[in-house]
């Protein structure tokens, strides 16, 4: 090994990101339900539009996106020259970090907050600042308190995952206004199309200088398997991230699959309204048995339980009956589970196996 030749700093402090487990040893007929994905697939006017793309993969795909990025301002009501897109919201996050975080700077997000902005800070050579939740729910006098002058970018998971749990708008903007001057809000709406009603930021978005809104299409619009996600901010923030942004970062079939999926909201509401009937029927159930959550908003559930020793017997016993859920002791959680909302027979099943569970332990 050369000594001489190492990695940026920050790079080895990053912890490999290990998504949710896909697959029981022995069984072949396992439900997934550690990816929050969602159990309806994409619509079908996403799948004929993937399908159509096979007749031009020797065509280098348009480098500027400009026909998804109409159809997202045309749905959401924005302005198409202020829309970023990218491989998931995940590159969003990270050409975030690379173009306004790196060494001596700090880079903040909550205790729970997705894993993948630490790894972006780490990555950009910047300080990961993790503060405290408030029952497993953002607190805002706690993320201003823990901004300093060397805080450049502040996120905000909203809904948050793994815990479902959110924050209104006013706080938001609370947040928002209050921080350091040269800091920017970055707001991750990877759940927000499961809240009825609200725009994930995109008003903060559009009207305040320092906040920016990211969103994927790989939850409600179930293309998690093609790695689609856009962000909207700015057109400073936009101009800046565009001259990091690889020219050809998605496809033919990623473009032309996300542009028919945004246009088809008729298939966002029926899988929206799917998943909050279902949501309230698998918490509701889990409860009955003794399983408490919190109110989530998003399309899966944090199982908590007395504590982790238990929590990793109920994953390891739900998996010999063919559930996979997840486990998020790396997100902080040790004594919970993830449940994703799956299908209505996946729910009842994945009910039923814990409450199998619950009281194989109250008679031992």
């Amino acid at each position: 090994m050369n000594d001489h030749i190492r990695p940026q700093p920050g790079i080895m402090e990053i912890a490999l990101y290990e998504g949710g487990a896909a697959h029981v040893s022995g069984l072949s007929d396992a439900v997934k339900l550690s990816s929050n994905e969602n159990p309806f697939g994409p619509s079908d006017k996403a799948k004929e539009a993937f399908q159509r793309a096979a007749h031009k993969l020797h065509r280098y795909p348009n480098t500027d996106h400009a026909a998804l990025r109409q159809a997202i301002a045309e749905v959401h009501g924005l302005d198409p020259d202020r829309i970023i897109c990218g491989v998931g919201s995940d590159e969003i996050i990270h050409f975030m970090c690379q173009a306004y975080a790196g060494p001596r700077d700090e880079v903040v997000f909550t205790e729970h907050g997705f894993l993948m902005y630490r790894i972006s800070a780490h990555a950009a050579g910047a300080s990961p600042v993790q503060v405290r939740e408030r029952e497993r729910t953002t607190d805002v006098d706690a993320i201003l308190a823990a901004c300093t002058k060397r805080t450049r970018l502040v996120f905000v998971a909203n809904p948050n995952n793994p815990t479902g749990t959110m924050i209104g708008l006013a706080e938001l903007e609370r947040l928002a206004r209050g921080l350091p001057k040269q800091a920017i809000l970055v707001l991750d709406g990877a759940y927000a199309e499961y809240v009825e009603g609200y725009d994930g930021g995109a008003e903060l978005a559009t009207h305040l200088p320092n906040v920016f809104m990211t969103r994927t299409f790989s939850k409600i619009y179930g293309l998690g398997g093609l790695r689609i996600g856009w962000g909207y901010g700015p057109r400073q923030i936009i101009d800046v991230l565009n001259r990091i942004r690889g020219p050809f970062n998605l496809s033919n079939a990623q473009l032309d699959a996300a542009e028919a999926a945004v246009r088809d909201q008729d298939w966002v509401t029926r899988c929206r309204d799917d998943n909050t009937r279902l949501r309230a029927w698998l918490a509701e159930a889990l409860a009955e048995k003794g399983v408490p959550s919190d109110t989530s908003t998003a399309n899966f559930i944090l199982a908590r339980f007395a504590s982790e020793a238990e929590a990793g017997a109920c994953d390891e016993f739900l998996k010999s009956e063919g559930l996979i859920v997840r486990r998020v002791a790396g997100y902080g959680l040790p004594n919970c589970l993830r449940i994703t909302v799956g299908d209505e027979a996946s729910c009842r099943r994945v009910a039923y196996a814990i409450g199998q569970f619950k009281a194989a332990g109250a008679q031992s």
